[in-house]
């Protein structure tokens, strides 16, 4: 190998070297890691002891903003014992709201819900070392230190906040009322009406006496968001808060960081998203403003980000009702779509054009598949094939160009020892042969380009569909999540603790793959790719090894048939002798440059003029 070659190999060896031992350094040791635990742990009972006695969180940050610069007061009414006190003291009771469905728990200190169980899912939790996941009841909304209070300025100038006040109950079949009253008659009042064999409830907030229709009442909504699935890492990527601007797009907070927005304009709809399950409060009239916030949670934490927002609305007049839809349930694509406000948008299938590829094209074929009740591998399995068939003129072409460039490679043989190491003018003498012969070296790239969004949309589909979560096929158990073909008792940096069975097999046919269809194309001008296409297989070991087993397996699938196309197309369906008589007959014709192939040769002569000035002023070995 040149100096060339080993210069290429050893600069991805060492930026390899480089990110792991990056990543080595950067990360907590075992005994850092204890310590922050052990401190979130503690402020989680200390405010876990404070929400069950009925205390305020006066240091709370959150809370002390909830309210606008209007409205900030030093003191709150309940500690002040204001005029505007309940007129009947209740206890603190639970109270449930029950479908086929969903089981939704409420409390009557703050009127809100407490906790909901989905009783179709079940959490899915893993141990490093362990096989075998473990799975519980999948709840929402239960972490005690969750937040959905209102705020408000009393006529008597005192600032109410519903969270630690107590309300009475009337409950009938699927429907229950909150209501607060006030010394002097005024009340505040929750209706929640939970639909039949569905994920909805109907929620409504009204008041009489209370001044809300010349002031603002605020909803302040915090939400500990829990870890729910395998593999955590990427469920606290793709879980965050989503929100849609009045006659806007969607848009969400980030979801690799901690992030704050801030909308002084109309908001339709707030979503609190993990990767497969979402709160979302949608209004019937658009909220003034809003602000949304993330915080992230340290590694080890058992829960994944503080999900966060501050919605402003608009003036609500005495005895009159404001319409709210509250969805909490699963990211059910046709289900959310439903909606019409682009609330399926939480779904991470992506952005712009690959985002629409997965809605308008991928999904669509999808359900046509899964309309059949099959199971989701053996979808995988024919969406794969679906996708060869449609993308198979483009691999066709690609393939012609490869065997054209085969068909010169005996033409090419002698360039090498003709101009020895000279690569540049190894490169120009190479341009003239092909355009002498009228190929194209960039044929064989073009299509690859072009299948590219297709892969990038596949990419985002499977670790977002909630259709692949827990499904199983062959030895992956979730196809949303990593297979753990074989358990390491260890973690690897950067790898993980399991060995990904489809990832490996992907990795190997990959590498057979590039063999097969690299072998007839001329390397010589460029000896470091035929070492750098075997290499970067081996650098995505380790990416995929922690990715959606769904992907991975629809990448062991394409590959299979890529390999199966490669196969049957060169030896069976291409005419290598009359690829021969064409090119022979295309040296014949009349040639013009194009623009390109001129600007190409002027900058590989510019190089090689270059090289040979630096050649030519370089002291000479063994002269000093």
């Amino acid at each position: 190998m040149d100096r060339n070659t080993w210069n290429s190999i050893i600069g991805f060896t060492l930026i390899f070297v480089i990110i792991f031992v990056w990543a080595r350094l950067n990360s907590p040791s075992p005994e850092e890691l204890r310590q922050k635990q052990a401190e979130k742990d503690s402020i989680a009972s200390l405010e876990a002891g404070k929400a069950s006695a009925g205390t305020k969180e006066t240091g709370d940050e959150a809370r002390q903003g909830v309210l606008t610069d209007s409205l900030q007061q030093p003191t709150d009414t309940l500690a002040q014992g204001a005029v505007m006190d309940s007129v009947v003291p209740v206890p603190e009771e639970d109270f449930v709201l029950e479908n086929e469905k969903v089981r939704v728990v409420f409390t009557n200190r703050g009127g809100r819900i407490k906790e909901v169980l989905l009783k179709e899912y079940k959490k899915a939790s893993h141990e490093t070392g362990k096989k075998e996941d473990v799975y519980s009841s999948l709840h929402l909304l239960q972490d005690p230190r969750n937040r959905f209070d209102y705020a408000f300025q009393a006529p008597d100038g005192a600032i109410q906040n519903t969270g630690d006040q107590l309300f009475e109950v009337e409950q009938e079949g699927n429907r229950i009322i909150f209501t607060h009253t006030y010394t002097n008659g005024a009340w505040f009042r929750q209706e929640y009406r939970l639909a039949e064999a569905d994920y909805e409830l109907s929620y409504l907030v009204s008041h009489n006496g209370l001044g809300l229709e010349s002031q603002s009442l605020q909803l302040e909504w915090k939400n500990y968001l829990d870890r729910l699935e395998r593999n955590h890492e990427y469920e606290r990527i793709f879980s965050t808060v989503y929100y849609k601007p009045a006659g806007e797009s969607p848009d969400y907070c980030s979801c690799r960081s901690s992030d704050e927005k801030v909308l002084p304009e109309p908001v339709k709809w707030v979503s609190h998203a993990n990767q497969f399950f979402n709160t979302t409060l949608l209004a019937s009239t658009p909220f003034v403003k809003g602000e949304m916030k993330t915080e992230m949670a340290e590694p080890e934490s058992p829960w994944l980000k503080m999900a966060y927002s501050k919605l402003t609305f608009p003036p609500i007049a005495s005895g009159q009702a404001y319409a709210m839809t509250m969805f909490v349930g699963p990211n059910d694509y046709k289900r959310l779509r439903e909606y019409g406000e682009n609330v399926e948008d939480i779904i991470p299938f992506g952005w712009s054009l690959f985002g629409s590829i997965n809605r308008h094209i991928i999904r669509p074929v999808f359900d046509f598949l899964s309309a059949f009740d099959l199971n989701k591998g053996l979808v995988i399995l024919l969406l794969t094939l679906l996708v060869k068939m449609v993308l198979y003129p483009l691999t066709y072409k690609m393939l012609l160009s490869q065997a054209k460039m085969g068909a010169l490679k005996p033409k090419l043989a002698h360039l090498k020892e003709k101009f020895k190491d000279d690569a540049q003018q190894i490169q120009i003498e190479t341009m003239k042969i092909y355009r002498e012969f009228g190929v194209n070296p960039l044929g064989g790239c073009l299509p690859m380009v072009l299948q590219m969004p297709i892969w990038i949309a596949l990419y985002r589909f499977f670790p977002a569909s909630i259709e692949f979560r827990q499904e199983g096929f062959l030895w992956a158990d979730d196809l949303s999540s990593y297979d753990a073909f074989v358990q390491l008792p260890f973690q690897i940096p950067l790898y993980g603790d399991h060995i990904s069975l489809f990832t490996l097999i992907w990795v190997i046919t990959t590498i057979i793959y590039t063999y097969y269809s690299t072998r007839e194309m001329d390397l010589s001008v460029n000896p470091a790719m035929k070492y750098i296409q075997y290499f970067m297989p081996v650098m995505f070991l380790f990416w995929f090894n922690n990715y959606a087993s769904g992907l991975t397996a629809y990448m062991c699938i394409s590959n299979i048939l890529n390999i199966s196309q490669t196969l049957v197309t060169k030896n069976y369906i291409i005419d290598h002798d009359k690829i021969r008589a064409q090119l022979e007959a295309n040296k014949l014709k009349p040639k013009k440059k194009s623009s390109f192939q001129e600007r190409l040769e002027i900058a590989l002569r510019e190089q090689q003029k270059k090289q040979q000035e630096r050649t030519a002023t370089a002291p000479k070995k063994g002269k000093k």
